[in-house]
């Protein structure tokens, strides 16, 4: 079979595999990389242009999966340690960035999803600094593999340390990146750590609304071109629209799945981009930068939250 046969019949497979569900967001950017790096990028012109749209409609997609009031008020007790984590893991991020000299855009993806809530984040901050595809695909690698290690490795450790549900759910919504990941350590510990875990984290999602408008506008100045981010605004007003007319739950979820499944072929785009040449030039620093990001907020949100919050 030629190869561009073979990059149709792999392309068509991915969106099949999508479509149906059987594979996850980390699996399709794990089978774009396969693909680049055996057979090649397919069709670069058309998935160049592909990306960028499906990212952009996919993030708008996502917005009708919250509710802004109900997420707020659930998570509104936690606000100011929200605040206070988000900002000093962009603040750190931005840091080690420039210590390690990372590529900007990497360095900015990075920390976004690490600060927020991992793939969403960077994808919805990608969009907005129009990032090249290997600044994603790298942030994209490295935050999902952390995540996958989060997974694991959290529930034994609060076990550990005697955390109380209520401790470990907090100290699982600030250190673990995606919200899926958050979920699944929590149902891991309790059902009282979900509780506490589920709303937190979802409170912390919403910060890519000011976050991706402010990489926006950053980028219009520098370029001296004013750019307005039109998805983040349409993510606001899907939101908006979901909180304001709750009786359309339905039709919501069907959207939001479409959006999900969308990001999920975006990512598997995305990965065919990164091949050997880019791994080179990009390096192990933004591996030691996510790496050295996530153990810091890690470590310094347990002992907050060990000393904050009562067993």
């Amino acid at each position: 079979m030629k190869r561009p046969a073979i990059q149709i019949l792999l392309l068509v497979v991915v969106l099949v595999a999508a479509l149906c569900g059987i594979i996850s967001p980390p699996v399709a950017l794990a089978c774009g990389f396969v693909v680049a790096l055996t057979v090649g990028q397919p069709f670069p012109d058309f998935t160049g242009k592909a990306t960028k749209n499906l990212l952009q409609w996919s993030v708008v997609g996502l917005g009708f999966g919250m509710n802004i009031g109900g997420v707020w008020k659930a998570g509104s007790t936690g606000f100011g340690f929200t605040v206070a984590t988000i900002a000093g893991a962009l603040l750190l991020g931005w840091l080690l960035g420039r210590g390690l000299r990372v590529e900007s855009q990497t360095a900015c993806l990075v920390s976004s999803g690490t600060a927020i809530c991992g793939g969403s984040a960077i994808a919805a901050v990608g969009a907005a600094l129009n990032a090249d595809k290997k600044a994603m695909a790298m942030a994209l690698a490295i935050v999902f593999s952390l995540n996958a290690l989060a997974l694991f490795i959290f529930p034994p450790v609060g076990k550990m340390l005697g955390m109380s549900q209520e401790q470990f759910g907090l100290w699982a919504a600030i250190a673990i990146h995606d919200t899926s990941s958050v979920v699944g350590a929590a149902v891991k510990y309790g059902d009282l750590a979900l509780q506490v875990a589920a709303p937190v984290k979802l409170t912390r999602a919403l910060w890519i609304i000011p976050l991706a408008l402010g990489f926006s506008f950053f980028v219009s100045r520098k370029s001296g071109k004013i750019t307005v981010p039109w998805f983040i605004l349409f993510f606001v007003l899907a939101a908006a629209v979901r909180t304001v007319f709750p009786q359309g739950e339905g039709g919501y979820l069907l959207i939001n799945k479409a959006a999900k499944i969308g990001l999920t072929f975006t990512l598997f785009l995305i990965g065919t981009g990164l091949s050997r040449e880019a791994i080179r030039n990009v390096g192990v620093r933004p591996m030691i930068q996510g790496f050295v990001l996530w153990i810091i907020i890690s470590l310094t949100s347990l002992f907050a939250v060990l000393h904050l919050i009562a067993r």
